[in-house]
C-alpha cells in the first residue's frame, strides 16, 4: 500500500487540479454569470471568497499563532459563558467548591479534545467538517455537517436570547425583548459576512474590554457579599451528589468540546509546518482559562443571598441578576450591561461563520453557493429561533449543551483514532492524500465511521439523563433523576468499534 504525507503529491493524469483551490474568487465570478461583476466588487472590498475549498500551502499568509489563543479567549470571555456556571446551583444544587472542581475537570477534558482538532487545520488546510471525510467518507461528513449546523444554531440561539434579555434589562420597558434579540443577531452577522480575516481581526481585540468587564462583575459581586456555603443545606448527598456532578460535568464538557467541530476552521491559513504542540497549547489555554473563569464567576454570583439579588434572578434570569449586580454604579452599570449584551457577538461570530461552512460541506451543490450567502441564511434561522424561544433560555441551554456533548464526544474519538492509528506515518494508510478532499471515489466509503457513530449514539442513549428520557445505565448510575453518562459512553462505544470496522473497511476497499 502506498504511503502519503500531509503534503500534496502528484497523482498522475487522472487527478485534475481544482481551479477553485487556486483562485476561488475568480471561479465564483465566472460561475455566476451576470452576477459576476457584483461578486468581483464584493471580493475586492475584502469579502472572503473561499469556502470549504482547501487552502494550498502557497496561500497560507497567516503567521501569527497567537491569534489562535486570543480568538478563543475572546470567544469565551463573554456573557453566554456565565449562565453555564449558574446552572450548577440553579439545576443541580451544587455548592461552590463542588461546582468549581467539576468545572476544572470537565473543562480540561473538553479543552484537550478541542485543541487536538485545532492542530489538524495547519496540517491539512481543510475545514473541520471536510476533515471528517477522511474517516467517515462523504456520507459521514454530511451527517456530521448537519449535526454541526444544528449545534452552531443552538449556540447562536442561546447567545442572541441572552444578549437580547440583557439589552432589554438595561431600561426595563423601553426595549422589547424581540428587538434586543434582532439587534444582537445583526451585530453578529457583519464580521461573518466578510470572512476569515475579519473574524480574526475582531476576535484579536474583543477580549480586552470583556475581561475587564468580568473583573468588574467579580468585584461588585463581592461587594454584595458571596456566601460560599449558601447552597450547602440544599445540596444532595451520596449517589445523588455524584449524579449531579456527572450531569453538570456533561454540560461543562459540551460547552468546551462544542468548539471541536469548528476548531480547525480558524487556523487553516497557518503554514503546514506550524508546530502542532504550539497550536495545541495556545488553543488549550485560550479555551480553558476564560471558560473556567467565567463559569466559576457565574457560579459565584449565585451564592449572593441578598433578597434583591435573588429576586432579580427569579424575575429576570441571568440578565436580571447581572443588572442587579451592576446597579450600584447606576448609569455606569448600565453601560457595562450594554457592553455585556454585545459581548455575545464575539461568541456568535464563529458559530455563524462555521455553520455556513458546514452547509457548504453538505456536498458540491451547496459548496457552489458563496459562503457569505449561507451566513445570511444562518442569521435568519437563529434570529427567528431566538425570538420564538426567548422566554425559555435556561431550559434551552441546559438541554442543548448536554445533548451537544454526546455527538461531539464520538466525533472527536473517530477523528482522533483515524489520525493516530490509520493515518500515522507507517500506519495502514500512512497519511492524508490532501488533493482527494472532494473526490468521493478516492475517499473512504465511510461505512466504518457511520457504524461507529451509530454505536456512539447507542452509548449516549444508554447513559443519558435528560428531563424527557433517562437511559438504563443513567438510571443505574444515579437516583430518581439519573446520572448523565451520555458523552462518556458515546465516546467509549465509538472508540471500541471504530478501529475494528475501519480495519475491515481498509482491507476490502484499500481506502
Amino acid at each position: 500500500m502506498s504511503t502519503h504525507s500531509f503534503e500534496d503529491k502528484e497523482r498522475g493524469p487522472d487527478v485534475v487540479a481544482r481551479e477553485d483551490e487556486v483562485a476561488p474568487d475568480d471561479v465564483l465570478v465566472k460561475r455566476f454569470g451576470s452576477m459576476g461583476p457584483l461578486m468581483s466588487k464584493l471580493f475586492a472590498s475584502g469579502v472572503e471568497a473561499r469556502g470549504v475549498e482547501r487552502v494550498p500551502e502557497d496561500q497560507r499568509e497567516e503567521k501569527n499563532m497567537w491569534n489562535n489563543l486570543l480568538m478563543w479567549w475572546s470567544v469565551n470571555t463573554v456573557l453566554t459563558t456565565l449562565p453555564i456556571g449558574v446552572l450548577a446551583q440553579e439545576f443541580y444544587t451544587l455548592t461552590l467548591p463542588h461546582a468549581i472542581a467539576t468545572i476544572f475537570c470537565f473543562a480540561a477534558l473538553g479543552s484537550v479534545a478541542t485543541s487536538f482538532i485545532a492542530t489538524l487545520g495547519p496540517k491539512t488546510g481543510l475545514r473541520t467538517m471536510i476533515i471528517t471525510r477522511y474517516s467517515s467518507g462523504y456520507v459521514g461528513c454530511t451527517i456530521y455537517s448537519i449535526l454541526n449546523i444544528l449545534t452552531q444554531l443552538g449556540f447562536s440561539t442561546t447567545a442572541v436570547i441572552l444578549g437580547g434579555q440583557t439589552l432589554a434589562s438595561i431600561n426595563p420597558g423601553t426595549l422589547p425583548l424581540v428587538a434586543g434579540v434582532v439587534i444582537v443577531g445583526v451585530g453578529s452577522l457583519i464580521p461573518c459576512f466578510i470572512g476569515y480575516n475579519m473574524v480574526h481581526h475582531y476576535e484579536r481585540y474583543a477580549w480586552m474590554v470583556l475581561f475587564i468587564v468580568m473583573l468588574f462583575l467579580l468585584g461588585l459581586g463581592a461587594r454584595a457579599g458571596y456566601e460560599i456555603d449558601a447552597q450547602k443545606p440544599f445540596e444532595d448527598t451520596g449517589k445523588s451528589l455524584s449524579s449531579d456532578v456527572l450531569s453538570f460535568g456533561g454540560i461543562i464538557f459540551g460547552s468546551v468540546a462544542g468548539w471541536a467541530p469548528v476548531a480547525a476552521d480558524y487556523n487553516v491559513r497557518l503554514p503546514a509546518n506550524t508546530s502542532s504542540t504550539k497550536v495545541f497549547i495556545l488553543t488549550f489555554f485560550g479555551l480553558f482559562i476564560p471558560i473556567c473563569f467565567c463559569e466559576i464567576l457565574g457560579a459565584l454570583l449565585m451564592t449572593i443571598t441578598d433578597p434583591a439579588y435573588t429576586d432579580a434572578f427569579a424575575n429576570g434570569g441571568t440578565g436580571g441578576l447581572l443588572g442587579q449586580v451592576l446597579s450600584p454604579w447606576k448609569g455606569g452599570g448600565k453601560f457595562i450591561l450594554f457592553l455585556l449584551a454585545f459581548s455575545v457577538i464575539a461568541n456568535n461570530v464563529p458559530n455563524t461563520y462555521s455553520a455556513a461552512l458546514s452547509i457548504q460541506s453538505l456536498g458540491r451543490p451547496f459548496a457552489k453557493i458563496p459562503r457569505f450567502f449561507w451566513t445570511i441564511v444562518i442569521f435568519v434561522a437563529y434570529t427567528v429561533a431566538g425570538v420564538a424561544g426567548r422566554e425559555h433560555f435556561a431550559e434551552i441551554l441546559s438541554n442543548f449543551l448536554a445533548i451537544l456533548s454526546y455527538w461531539t464526544a464520538f466525533f472527536i474519538v473517530i477523528v482522533a483514532e483515524e489520525h493516530f492509528i490509520f493515518r500515522r506515518k507507517g500506519g495502514p494508510l500512512g497519511g492524508y492524500n490532501l488533493e482527494d478532499w472532494d473526490s468521493p471515489t478516492r475517499l473512504p466509503l465511510g461505512v466504518a465511521g457511520v457504524l461507529a457513530g451509530c454505536f456512539g449514539v447507542a452509548g449516549a442513549v444508554l447513559g443519558m439523563a435528560e428531563v424527557w428520557y433517562i437511559g438504563p445505565i443513567g438510571v443505574a448510575a444515579g437516583t430518581e433523576f439519573g446520572a448523565d453518562l451520555g458523552f462518556e459512553l458515546a465516546a467509549a462505544f465509538a472508540a471500541v468499534t471504530y478501529p475494528v470496522f475501519r480495519y475491515i473497511e481498509i482491507r476490502y476497499t484499500g481506502r
